[in-house]
């Protein structure tokens, strides 16, 4: 994301936070003298460079994009329409999961953007913003969702029958949906407007508000992930062989749950920011500027692809939210079913009229042909 927010002139307005780091004050100036107009256009997440030095790369990630692209929205969109078509079903997992799907949906939806980025080699500053707006965003709106959702599942095995079960009301779970939007909302656009006007001018100041917005957004729901994921897996191997069946089936489902949410985690959020810590430390230490060279860029493009993967995976917890999966897309099939039958019988009974109408006007038509016949022949 440092190539988003590094990109304007080198005025300095935060004394205080700047003095943190004096030791390396020249390094920050001559970064943002030397880079801070050429990074404007190289907020493409496939910029020229990379176009001009891995090509194949280049080329793999636009297929790879695409595929994404129409595997996320058809994906998300049948969820969406599973969930939102099963009001009866309705519960505090289904209202993240639907946010989830929504996060998921304008993640794959922001990719056209993307491309359009990958095809004109960064020079479409436009589409830059929209991107990585939607990008950013929604990249955060489903890691705190899918955070979320595993707690959720947490009061749901481990608190049952305590005073902590009422957290998972549907009222409670769309409070904290609303606030999950609304903080990653205004947290990108804070970023992008600060720094469109100059007022996160230096990467001194740059680098380390990212630096925390990885704490904050990634790295503390991720130990919440991993902590209950263990304590419920502790809970459920201690009382696992005094269960019923059915709830020891159900419970089961649960882990399965946690371990998708925890590979999710893995393979799409945690190379991502894993390279956001070291491009600081990097720079903090070594005083080189980020994202200069082959290899930083590589890494920077394949990670980011990485973390959009999340909108394809995410529909395989879907399937482990709860046992009403299935039944929702039973139910929404059975509907579908009977709606088509009530359309097949109208139509029957429409076209049973027709056809007495039809035979109608034949035999009158017939029984005027007779009349006049006989009237001919009486004469």
């Amino acid at each position: 994301m440092e190539s988003l927010l590094t990109n304007i002139s080198s005025n300095s307005t935060a004394e205080p936070l700047l003095s943190l780091f004096n030791s390396h004050q020249t390094n920050c100036n001559t970064w943002d003298q030397e880079w801070g107009t050429a990074y404007l256009h190289r907020l493409a997440h496939l910029d020229m460079q990379l176009y001009q030095d891995f090509y194949t790369v280049w080329v793999f990630l636009m297929v790879f994009n695409c595929l994404m692209l129409v595997v996320g929205v058809v994906l998300n969109s049948l969820a969406l329409y599973v969930f939102c078509g099963a009001s009866a079903h309705s519960s505090a997992s289904v209202v993240y999961t639907i946010n989830l799907a929504v996060a998921d949906l304008l993640v794959a939806l922001s990719l056209p953007a993307r491309i359009a980025l990958y095809h004109s080699g960064g020079s479409c500053v436009a589409c830059s913003y929209v991107h990585t707006f939607s990008y950013f965003v929604n990249m955060y709106c489903s890691i705190l969702f899918l955070t979320s959702i595993c707690i959720d599942r947490y009061l749901a095995v481990v608190h049952a029958s305590s005073t902590l079960h009422r957290w998972r009301t549907i009222g409670a779970a769309r409070c904290v949906s609303a606030t999950v939007w609304f903080i990653a909302v205004v947290v990108t656009y804070s970023f992008q407007v600060a720094n469109k006007v100059g007022g996160l001018s230096s990467s001194c100041m740059v680098l380390p508000a990212l630096f925390y917005l990885t704490i904050l957004e990634f790295l503390l729901p991720l130990l919440a992930v991993v902590v209950f994921t263990l304590r419920v897996t502790c809970f459920l191997s201690c009382s696992h062989s005094g269960m019923p069946h059915q709830s020891r089936v159900r419970r089961t489902r649960a882990i399965r749950l946690l371990a998708t949410v925890l590979v999710v985690f893995t393979v799409c959020f945690t190379p991502f920011h894993v390279r956001q810590v070291l491009v600081y430390f990097q720079f903090r230490v070594a005083g080189e500027a980020p994202g200069q060279g082959a290899r930083d860029v590589l890494a920077y493009h394949i990670t980011v692809t990485l973390s959009s993967l999340n909108s394809c995976l995410d529909p395989v917890v879907y399937c482990f939210v709860t046992d009403s999966f299935k039944r929702m897309w039973r139910t929404r099939r059975r509907r579908g079913r009977e709606e088509d039958g009530e359309v097949g019988f109208t139509k029957a009974v429409i076209t049973h009229i027709l056809s007495i109408i039809q035979d109608s006007v034949d035999a009158s038509q017939m029984f005027r042909k007779w009349m006049d016949q006989s009237n001919y022949v009486l004469t």
